[in-house]
């Protein structure tokens, strides 16, 4: 993702743009008689389900989706493809908003083809110099090239800021995927099977943080284990025993809005 050509050329523009790691909620533990519980797709139990390492609801880290499908623990109809990953609900959650998935492919489609289109300008209009002792034929090649390339600059700088424009349409549809899950959760399949749990709203880690928990009592419970602060107001902790996967916190006001479980080395397609 660092090496998104999109993301230089806004870089480069002195742009900042806030990625959005991951993006749904976390929920409350299933209790004896729980509504919420059974709103969220789990059924009542009196022992809470935990969001964790082990993952959650039988669906594990790295499962396969045909195995995870077949376990019904989720919905069997997918309710987003941003990114080329394949999102579900859990059971009972949210139907599939057509309109939404709509907007996303039609957004996601744009965007990959401006940036494709400036990419191929970038790489037509680099900039070269003429070699020692060229030919005269040599020379009247380069001022051509040279001619070209600045006809193009005009053509390069409205693809470049189309496409700018194209990356934060992207990104805004993100968001809008990851709030329409805060509160019910989802689940995420890439190539090689699941790479992100987003907690349903009531549920709570082993440590008893989940949403609506202060910063405070997410650093009592992960300061001393590693939790570290990073972009966009996400708290990361590396899972112990498990390469590549790491909690994510998302706070806001001060407060737990999100909790995940995911591993972002793992590809969508």
């Amino acid at each position: 993702m660092g090496k998104n050509p999109a993301l230089r050329r806004l870089a480069g523009a002195g742009l900042t743009v806030a990625l959005v790691v991951a993006g749904v909620s976390a929920c409350s533990s299933e209790g004896s008689g729980s509504k919420a519980a059974g709103a969220a797709g789990g059924s009542a139990s009196a022992t809470p389900v935990v969001f964790g390492a082990a993952g959650y609801r039988g669906l594990v880290p790295g499962m396969a989706k045909d195995a995870a499908l077949t376990s019904g623990a989720l919905e069997s109809v997918a309710v987003s493809l941003l990114d080329g990953c394949t999102d579900f609900a859990y059971k009972g959650g949210p139907a599939p908003d057509a309109a939404r998935m709509t907007a996303e492919t039609a957004t996601e489609a744009a965007s990959k083809e401006l940036n494709a289109k400036a990419d191929a300008l970038e790489k037509s209009s680099a900039a070269e110099t003429l070699p020692p002792n060229a030919s005269a034929k040599e020379a009247a090649e380069f001022a051509e090239r040279a001619a070209n390339a600045a006809r193009n600059s005009a053509t390069s700088a409205k693809l470049i800021a189309d496409a700018t424009v194209a990356l934060t349409q992207l990104m805004a549809a993100r968001e809008a995927r990851d709030a329409a899950f805060v509160t019910a959760g989802r689940v995420s399949f890439g190539a090689d099977g699941l790479r992100e749990l987003v907690a349903p709203a009531a549920a709570r880690t082993a440590e008893g943080v989940g949403a609506g928990s202060t910063v405070d009592a997410l650093q009592q419970a992960y300061g001393a284990k590693g939790l570290v602060q990073g972009k966009g107001g996400t708290f990361q902790l590396a899972v112990e025993g498990r390469p590549g996967w790491q909690y994510e916190f998302t706070v806001k006001d001060e407060k737990v809005v999100t909790v995940a479980l995911a591993n972002r080395t793992m590809k969508c397609a």
